[in-house]
């Protein structure tokens, strides 16, 4: 791969990762403005928007210590835009994934930076053994992760 086509993958990877940031930011604003904390909005029997906020971690873990994971979070996403700024080329899906989740995870740590926690407000009712509240920047982070691993299990 030449330098040209590795500045141009990384340039989308940081579009993507931008977008992701926004729309995640967007939509989290929202939320906060328009849905009372600890209230729903019933869109059909199985989605809700609640809001509720995480002041944790991943499924609310160490409620109250989330700047741990806002830190963690920070060092973690650093690495990896040095990393596919720096390192060696990879395959363009990966910048495509990564744009994903970092932009995800990126929306996550201001939310801590911003109120001290994480929105979150989509919340699927009627599975079993479900009862988790997540948000849109958790839902990148997943479309990030999952096609990346599937297609690197493969090669």
């Amino acid at each position: 791969m030449t330098r040209e086509s590795h500045n141009r993958h990384f340039a989308s990877f940081l579009a993507i990762a931008a977008f992701v940031l926004v729309l995640s930011q967007a939509i989290g604003y929202w939320v906060n403005a328009t849905i009372p904390l600890h209230s729903s909005l019933e869109l059909n029997p199985f989605l809700f928007f609640t809001h509720v906020r995480n002041h944790g971690g991943v499924f609310g873990m160490l409620q109250g210590q989330g700047w741990i994971f806002g830190v963690f979070s920070l060092g973690l996403l650093s690495a990896v835009g040095l990393y596919l700024r720096f390192g060696p080329a990879l395959p363009r899906y990966e910048y495509l994934c990564f744009g994903l989740i970092v932009g995800g995870g990126a929306s996550n740590v201001l939310d801590r930076l911003l109120y001290g926690s994480v929105i979150d407000f989509i919340d699927i009712q009627g599975i079993p053994y479900w009862h988790y509240v997540f948000n849109t920047a958790d839902v990148m982070i997943h479309l990030g992760i999952w096609p990346m691993l599937a297609l690197s299990l493969r090669r």
